[in-house]
């Protein structure tokens, strides 16, 4: 199966599939100008055991660029398939950006995955033009900043946000 977009974004499918589907909108009809795989359609998977699943979605994961990670209220607890997609996107160095559904603008230490202590990554609110912004610009300081040997979470200041009227 081939993917022309190169952008993963992992969820809690059970109570955080509306801002998925929102991101979905946003892609069809205001024209924006990300793409992202749909990891949760697996209708084209015969039998659906949790390791034909993650052979699936580790296919998806191999044309990936930028992973996304949606965070919600038990995103942190959920270790079948999003703490799997995580260590994935770790562990090909994927650029990662964990987007806060509550509004946050910075890391959420509740809500994020523990998993992600310490990892290199962006953190920003649910919104569509700081999420854009996001994937355009965090590959090329990802890669920077691994580079230099950094490490932790980053955000983007108030002025990024005023920037796009946020």
């Amino acid at each position: 199966m081939s993917y022309a977009n190169k952008t993963y974004v992992a969820f809690d499918a059970d109570n955080d599939i509306r801002y998925y589907w929102l991101m979905q909108a946003w892609k069809k009809n205001d024209n924006t100008s990300f793409n992202f795989y749909d990891a949760h359609d697996l209708n084209n998977i015969r039998v659906h055991t949790e390791e034909n699943i993650k052979r699936n979605l580790q296919e998806r994961m191999r044309s990936t660029n930028v992973f996304i990670l949606l965070v919600g209220d038990n995103t942190k607890y959920l270790y079948k398939f999003v703490r799997w997609e995580i260590e994935q996107a770790l562990n090909r160095n994927l650029p990662i950006i964990v987007v806060n559904i509550n509004g946050k603008r910075s890391r959420n230490i509740d809500l994020c995955p523990s998993i992600l202590n310490g990892e290199l990554s962006v953190h920003v609110s649910f919104n569509q033009k700081i999420i854009e912004h996001a994937i355009s610009n965090w590959y090329a300081n990802h890669e920077k900043l691994r580079r230099e040997g950094k490490e932790g979470d980053y955000h983007y200041n108030d002025s990024i946000y005023k920037k796009f009227g946020l």
